[in-house]
């Protein structure tokens, strides 16, 4: 289950689920590409704080993924810096709640930039690096919602399921070529993109904090529990492992039961 000499990329990893997941990864010995949208000192001074701790290369990269420009910069800025580029976690994400017909455009545009174009442009710039040297794990963060609906969230749930859709084509056209690419869709997971819901939830309520998390995730989700972002770094750094080489264009639910229901 070691990664030593790997190099990964994980977009959004200056917290949460990201920085968890780059954390997964170190652990197991692989280089680290954090990236995020915070100044470029802190970015370093987290960089180097990770590295300190797991003992392995680790560097910072900005740029805001929005743009389509970064998503082809921040892989080749990767493989320069590293001299390859063997993992792409594609985690980045942003989110907006609104009902559909007072859903702001703006909003929807910025949702499917983040959240669907930029893995498509990431994975377009990464695959030929992969296909070079004949390995390469793609692992793409999806969520519940692009498996099933919720309402208010039209633009996060089309860009998950399309997500999920174009994890599915990729794995099929690199199924030879020594890559895996897979979605994992996670249900509710303590992030600070959540913090809105649990707010609002708090609010309508007349909840304080602890109580709004409880009563947003006993409504979907079977195991009642806000899942910690450590969860979701092991299930990544188990499908970059040897161990998991024949699973490809999976779309994993790690969701405390939700999607059995």
């Amino acid at each position: 289950m070691r990664l030593d000499d790997r190099v990964a990329l994980v977009t959004g990893s200056t917290q949460g689920i990201g920085l968890a997941i780059a954390g997964a990864l170190a652990g197991k010995g692989a280089q680290i590409a954090l990236h995020g949208l915070c100044p470029a000192d802190e970015g370093r001074r987290l960089a180097d704080a990770q590295a300190g701790r797991w003992g392995v290369p680790v560097a910072f990269f900005g740029g805001d993924l929005a743009m389509p420009e970064a998503n082809a910069a921040l892989v080749d800025a990767v493989a320069q810096r590293f001299g390859r580029i063997d993992i792409v976690v594609n985690n980045a994400g942003t989110q907006h709640t609104a009902p559909l017909p007072e859903f702001p455009l703006g909003e929807w545009d910025r949702i499917q930039a983040i959240n669907l174009r930029a893995p498509f442009l990431v994975m377009q710039r990464a695959i030929p690096h992969m296909r070079a040297q004949g390995w390469g794990r793609i692992v793409n963060i999806a969520s519940v919602h692009g498996l099933v609906a919720s309402i208010h969230k039209a633009a996060y749930c089309a860009a998950k399921h399309g997500l999920v859709g174009l994890t599915r084509v990729a794995a099929l056209e690199t199924a030879t070529d020594g890559l895996t690419v897979n979605a994992i869709c996670p249900g509710w997971v303590e992030t600070p993109l959540l913090d809105a819901q649990i707010a609002a939830r708090g609010a309508q309520k007349g909840l304080d904090r602890a109580g709004a998390i409880r009563d947003l995730v006993a409504e979907k989700q079977p195991n009642q529990t806000m899942m910690p972002p450590a969860w979701i770094g092991e299930v990544v750094a188990f499908l970059c492992s040897d161990a998991a080489a024949g699973i490809t264009g999976a779309a994993l639910p790690v969701d405390g039961g939700w999607t059995a229901q």
